[in-house]
């Protein structure tokens, strides 16, 4: 499987899919001919667990000589003499501690925040064309100077997923359609994730289709996001302010395309994003934003690479809508083992102005991107930033990986403010002229205890630079360590 680039309606047609499941030919068929998984928009499956756990497939657990302890019995379970009717049953356990010196990047005593993720998901499967799939997350907090906690990261229940599928083939193309509560990571990383960096994760009600070819792909998808509350399950409901939908094609570049043994997929993408409480400068009013965009990834030898670039417009209240983002990253591994050291680059940017009712709206927005690829501590977001951040990643011991970054961050428009994570600017900001935001330092590190078993540690230092320093903003620290528990 190609290792990507870290960045670590209609209710009644999944019934008519299932009925024409008589005209399909056979799984194994549709497995030859599939799309390939690490493109095909579910996410990347590594060891045989992905982070949307619907993803994985554990049907080699029927065999009993490959079962390694009594928790690989749970991954299939069958219901019927055949075993066509199967159920996997899949869980997570996450202790997590995070320290923040200078909280909000203001001079205070520092945070620290005792976090833990408790998963559980089931996943019925009845036949090779209808399956059903529930997960029930909780998540806890404790700690010093909390303040008030969101509900991603304190929340006693919540139905995280909830979802219906059903799939056929047409002669060789993989059809479905999934209706109900899920994730959604069918785009580039930084527009669209699970944001598993939360206790609860982000995800989509509605409904979403596609069609895969061994080559060619389509998916279409209409949604409204997940709005958590943290009184129990029924305070978690489609948001009415907000909804999602759109399109990808995506297709399989030949092999010589750049004369040597590629694995590369292009997607083309058409998004529409509408919010009737948008906020830009302290307004808050309707806002309609397009997104058309290509993204490019997969390996060229020892070259990985992640490119993307999307065209946004719309309006926002009385402002039209003109922005640009632009993801370019690339690594080259040193040596030809997979797990050889690779030195990298990526540059980012976003275009930015009109954040406080100046002519048009150039500031770019992610839909729900993973923000900890510019800061783990939440603290820079893809809205009026430049950046370039040199990386190494490297083995120092079997099952152990480390990743090293040194990224600058510069503002795009110097008259518009500097943006965090959840889209709210540092507060005067906007009134500096300086240009440079910061510089980062980050250390994360990975441990493959077991393949169920994993240790995450990451450290950060955000040196603020003087369009944040210049509005009394001050220099801090991040540090932060979990344990993950899978079945």
């Amino acid at each position: 499987m190609t290792t990507v680039t870290s960045r670590l309606r209609a209710a009644t047609l999944p019934l008519a899919l299932a009925t024409a499941a008589s005209l399909a030919p056979s799984a194994a068929q549709a497995k030859d001919a599939a799309y390939p998984q690490a493109f095909n928009g579910d996410g990347a499956v590594t060891g045989g667990y992905s982070l949307s756990r619907w993803a994985e497939d554990w049907t080699s657990m029927a065999d009993p000589a490959k079962r390694d302890d009594p928790l690989d019995r749970l991954k299939y379970i069958p219901l019927d003499s055949d075993g066509d009717i199967y159920l996997t049953l899949s869980g997570e356990l996450r202790l997590r501690v995070n320290q923040t010196t200078n909280p909000n990047l203001r001079e205070a005593e520092a945070q620290r925040q005792d976090i833990n993720r408790i998963v559980g998901g089931a996943d019925l499967h009845i036949g090779e064309h209808l399956r059903f799939y529930g997960e029930v997350a909780h998540g806890g907090i404790s700690g010093r100077n909390l303040g008030a906690p969101a509900a991603t990261l304190r929340n006693d229940v919540v139905i995280q997923q909830s979802f219906v599928e059903a799939r056929t083939d047409i002669g060789d193309v993989d059809v479905g359609v999934r209706y109900g509560r899920q994730e959604f990571v069918d785009g580039p990383n930084l527009l669209a994730s699970q944001r598993d960096n939360n206790t609860i994760r982000y995800t989509m009600n509605g409904w979403r289709f596609y069609a895969r070819g061994s080559k060619l792909r389509i998916d279409a998808f209409d949604f409204r996001p997940t709005a958590y509350g943290d009184l129990g399950t029924g305070d978690d409901v489609n948001d009415p302010a907000r909804r999602f939908s759109g399109a990808s094609v995506g297709v399989m570049l030949p092999k010589t395309i750049l004369g040597n043994k590629a694995n590369l997929a292009f997607d083309a993408f058409l998004w529409r994003r509408h919010n009737d409480v948008g906020a830009w400068g302290g307004r808050i009013g309707p806002a309609t934003r397009y997104y058309l965009g290509g993204w490019l990834r997969g390996e060229v030898g020892a070259i990985n690479l992640d490119w993307s670039v999307n065209r946004q417009w719309g309006y926002y209240m009385d402002q039209d809508i003109s922005a640009w983002q632009a993801f370019i990253a690339q690594t080259y591994r040193l040596g030809k083992s997979k797990t050889a050291p690779r030195v990298g680059v990526h540059f980012d940017y976003a275009s930015g102005g009109g954040g406080y009712g100046n002519g048009k709206l150039r500031n770019a927005y992610s839909p729900f991107g993973n923000n900890i690829y510019f800061s783990y501590q939440l603290y820079l977001t893809p809205s009026n930033l430049r950046a370039v951040t040199p990386n190494f990643s490297f083995s120092p011991v079997k099952d152990v990986r480390v990743l090293a970054e040194y990224e600058f961050a510069w503002r795009d428009n110097i008259q518009d403010a500097v943006y965090r994570a959840n889209g709210q600017p540092f507060a005067g900001t906007q009134n500096g002229t300086a240009r440079k935001v910061a510089e980062l330092a980050r250390l994360q590190l990975v441990w493959t205890i077991t393949p169920r078993l994993s240790f995450t540690g990451r450290y950060e230092h955000l040196d603020a630079g003087p369009a944040l320093t210049d509005a009394g903003y001050k220099s801090s620290d991040f540090l932060a360590g979990w344990l993950s528990y899978r079945f």
